[in-house]
């Protein structure tokens, strides 16, 4: 057989393992990162059975002092060398070898790690493989090497790693074999760098997210490469801190040492906020702060997104060791602070954030800033630690979230101010690399969005150092087919401010589901519904009657296409076709009249309908967020809101990842007086039952802002646009004696970014006033969604807002729309240029009115009723 056409049956001897790499060509040299020599041999044997199989020149280098990885053999060609000898006697040995050998043939090399018992060297470790691989690639040889992990320095791993063609990780976890190939010159699929299972000849994608970070975390890992050599105060004071926590686990250093050194590196890495630093200190270890260095990019502060995350997760392992087996293991990465600020400077954007301190200037030049940013440069250092970090997710999909230094602290959310964009990470590194980068930039100049900087101004928080950290995790949930999503996501709060039912307990708590990425939970969409749970009832709904539950499920579904490399919305239908490996039963109500509408069509096609029934009586999800959401906020001493996903495991049972936790800024429903027992049905404005959030409020309007849903929903779209606008004005005009309290009335739902579902403001528009009511009165198929935990809901908590939804059509609420249009319209008056709107909008000041009579406004959320009447005379709180 020639060299030629032995070549052409390269193999590993794992044909499934062939597959996973797209095939193995001549001169590929393989690496294999090892816990455990044995490890490496299981992969040495069915390589070597196939090149005598195939009658291939097959040659061992011997050199480890262990048993030796292959028995003797036929045709087989050992080498005993002795590294001890000398360096380049060692090398030149090889060489001669291979030059004798020539073209082709398969090689076997024992550990690099044993080189370095000898050498004492991981530089002349990587000195040795960068002359051998590229000798042996010109040959079109398949050589076979291994390296120990986390072993070596970077002066033994930057070498091989830049130099061989393939990088094969190997774990071993339960008894099974997993590979994860790091590195594969030349080749490339939409699987080639996921976790893969060795399974008999098979080698199967790890398919969960809780699989693969659980698989990864069970083998020690020392860090991103640059921690372990790059020097500095940061890192001076870190290597420290891990030798006096050391020496107290020997006995030989005093308590309050390490309780110092704990103290000081919180005060530098995770949180400025003094009621978050107590939590910490109560909570975490030091040895716990120690791995943030491991996985963080740059110095500087993790920021309040990533501290509630890992002071949540310490809370729940504190409170009680069940949490272990039920939370999915997070293996994120922190971008710190300092890259930002260091990002600003380099890239010219400094002069800028200078003026955003003065409430004056705070919004000159941003659009220039922005700009900047997001064509700006990271310097050499900080992409080499953006490349390390992806090649450790490998293909795994992950989520650039913000976590600046005031997000998600107690007082201040910032809820959706910042932004967060999730990463496909498919295709080739630098494709990857320059996606991820984009994702950062982006998130930057997000903080300097008009609408961050108006909520910084209102917050009087402009002159706060506020510095952009980033949380990267990995993308909760599973691969089905070509798509990547978790199976629920959702928000839970652990005060449920929107009671709709005698029987729901309020201090149980509240979910918002959905099927599919979070974003739908999050956000607020203006095409579809969520599931609220109210987890001391979680199968009582809102909606009344069969019809009503099918009308009001989620219809579409946010997940990332694989194959696109892009995050995209499917209807659940498709997506539920589209699955395979996916439990559908889970997500398929069993009544035939609620899972499935079979329609006519040529392909005789089944429409299914979302169900959570089953999840929600029969799984552990429900009691388990529940009583996360208790023991947080005892932890806490605050209502908390909560991010989290939930996937079934392989065994059965439901793992949740929780992904963000923070103070929820809310108070508690208080009872509010009652109308005055003389009142007449006359004088009654409008009357709601149902929808009510907030707290109680007895309060006196002293302007009215009413969009007539008659005439609007006549308007054409520009209208409706111009109405949105004019309302932002009517909200902030610069009036001597401005009125203390506004109520917006108007149809459909506010903040909607389609003007045919409702008023298209944004909430810096209307973020002035006291009370909204949306009047479901746009269409009849449109009931209003209070956005439990979206962003928008959280803006509505935040600056007391009440709101709360009038449904013209159902017993117990109605809008006398003759006593509005009676009152004087004072439009014209406040913006004169909208005097052609009147008929549309109506402007009524209480200090205008001809009679003198006052406009009372009643809200009980306890009772779910709010009451707005002329007069009436109430002393409470005016």
């Amino acid at each position: 057989m020639s060299d030629m056409e032995s070549n052409t049956q390269l193999s590993t001897g794992l044909p499934g393992l062939d597959r996973v790499l797209e095939g193995i060509l001549p001169g590929d040299n393989v690496v294999w990162h090892v816990g455990d020599i044995e490890d490496y041999g299981a992969f040495v044997e069915p390589f070597v059975q196939h090149a005598l199989k195939t009658k291939q020149k097959l040659i061992y280098f011997q050199f480890a002092r262990g048993k030796p990885l292959i028995e003797s053999a036929e045709n087989l060609e050992v080498h005993h060398l002795r590294p001890g000898d000398g360096f380049e006697q060692f090398i030149t040995h090889v060489h001669n070898v291979i030059r004798k050998n020539g073209q082709g043939g398969c090689y076997v090399f024992d550990s690099l790690s044993e080189l370095a018992l000898d050498c004492y060297s991981d530089r002349m470790i990587g000195n040795f493989f960068m002359l051998t691989c590229p000798y042996l690639r010109k040959l079109e040889t398949l050589a076979y090497f291994a390296v120990i992990r986390n072993y070596h320095s970077l002066h033994a791993a930057a070498p091989i790693a830049d130099t061989t063609q393939l990088l094969i990780d190997v774990y071993r976890h339960d008894d099974a074999l997993y590979v994860q190939p790091k590195k594969v010159d030349g080749r490339f699929s939409d699987s080639i760098y996921l976790l893969h299972k060795w399974n008999e000849d098979r080698f199967e994608p790890v398919a969960q997210s809780a699989h693969v970070a659980e698989i990864l975390n069970s083998s020690p890992w020392l860090g991103l490469e640059y921690t372990r050599y790059r020097m500095g105060v940061w890192n001076r004071v870190f290597m420290e801190a891990e030798e006096i926590l050391k020496a107290h686990n020997r006995g030989e250093c005093p308590d309050d040492k390490v309780k110092e050194v704990f103290h000081h590196l919180l005060w530098m890495a995770f949180s400025r906020d003094k009621r978050m630093l107590r939590l910490a200190k109560k909570y975490l270890t030091l040895a716990e702060v120690l791995q943030l260095r491991k996985r963080m990019i740059g110095t500087g502060y993790i920021g309040g997104k990533a501290a509630g995350m890992l002071l949540s997760r310490a809370i729940l392992r504190t409170k009680s060791p069940y949490w272990a087996n039920v939370l999915e293991a997070h293996d994120s990465f922190y971008i710190g602070s300092e890259v930002f600020y260091t990002y600003l400077v380099l890239n010219d954007c400094w002069w800028v954030r200078n003026k955003q301190k003065n409430p004056d200037t705070f919004l000159d030049f941003t659009d220039e800033a922005r700009n900047r940013i997001l064509n700006g440069e990271f310097p050499d250092y900080i992409l080499k630690r953006f490349e390390d970090m992806l090649d450790y997710f490998g293909q795994s999909p992950i989520v650039v979230r913000s976590s600046s230094l005031l997000e998600d602290n107690f007082g201040n959310t910032f809820a959706g101010k910042y932004e967060s964009l999730f990463c496909v990470n498919q295709k080739s590194r630098e494709h990857r690399l320059d996606i991820f980068q984009r994702a950062v930039k982006s998130i930057y100049a997000s903080s300097m969005s008009r609408e961050a900087l108006t909520y910084r101004a209102q917050r009087g928080l402009l002159d706060t150092d506020e510095q952009m950290a980033l949380l990267v995790q990995r993308v909760s949930g599973g691969r089905y087919g070509n798509y990547f999503y978790p199976q629920i996501a959702g928000v839970g709060i652990s005060f449920n401010p929107f009671v709709w039912s005698d029987a729901i307990d309020p201090e149980d708590g509240v979910m918002r589901l959905v099927f599919g990425l979070g974003t739908r939970a999050v956000e607020r969409n203006d095409d579809d519904y969520t599931r609220v749970v109210a987890l001391s009832a979680p199968l009582l709904r809102p909606e009344s009657g069969e019809d009503e539950i099918r009308r009001f499920t989620q219809r579409k579904v946010d997940l990332l296409d694989i194959r696109e490399s892009r995050p995209v919305t499917k209807p659940f239908t498709d997506v539920i076709d589209e699955s395979p490996g996916l439990p559908q039963n889970e997500f398929i109500c069993p009544d035939q009249a609620l899972s499935f509408i079979t329609r006519g069509s040529e392909s005789g096609r089944n429409y299914h309908v979302l169900s959570l029934d089953d999840l929600l009586s029969k799984s552990n999800v429900v009691p388990d967020i529940k009583d996360m959401l208790a023991a947080l906020q005892h932890g806490y001493q605050h209502p908390v809101d909560i991010e989290f996903t939930a996937n079934r495991s392989e065994h059965g049972d439901w793992k949740i990842n929780l992904l963000q936790c923070r103070p929820f800024q809310i108070k508690g429903a208080i009872p509010a007086p009652h109308p005055p027992q003389d009142l007449s049905e006359d004088d009654i404005v409008l009357k709601a039952y149902g929808a009510v959030v907030g707290s109680g409020l007895a309060q006196t309007v002293d302007r009215i802002v009413y969009v007539v849903p008659s005439i609007y929903g006549q308007l054409p779209e520009r209208d409706r646009y111009s109405i949105a606008r004019l309302i932002g004005k009517l909200t902030h005009l610069k009036e001597s004696r401005p009125p203390s309290s506004m109520m917006l009335i108007g149809p459909g739902r506010w903040g909607t970014t389609t003007p045919t579902l409702g008023v298209p403001v944004s909430f810096g528009e209307i973020n002035t006033i006291s009370i909204l009511c949306e009047v479901v009165a746009m269409r009849d198929d449109l009931i209003p969604d209070v956005s439990l935990g979206t962003h928008f809901f959280n803006n509505l908590v935040e600056m007391e807002i009440l709101y709360f939804a009038l449904f013209p059509h159902k017993q117990g609420n109605f809008i006398r729309e003759e006593i509005l249009e009676s009152m004087p319209n004072c439009l014209a008056t406040l913006v004169p240029e909208a005097a052609k709107l009147e008929h549309a909008v109506r402007v009524i000041d209480t200090k205008r009115m001809e009679d003198g009579r006052k406009i009372r406004f009643l809200a009980d959320s306890l009772k779910r009723s709010a009451i707005c009447y002329l007069d009436g005379g109430i002393s409470s709180n005016e």
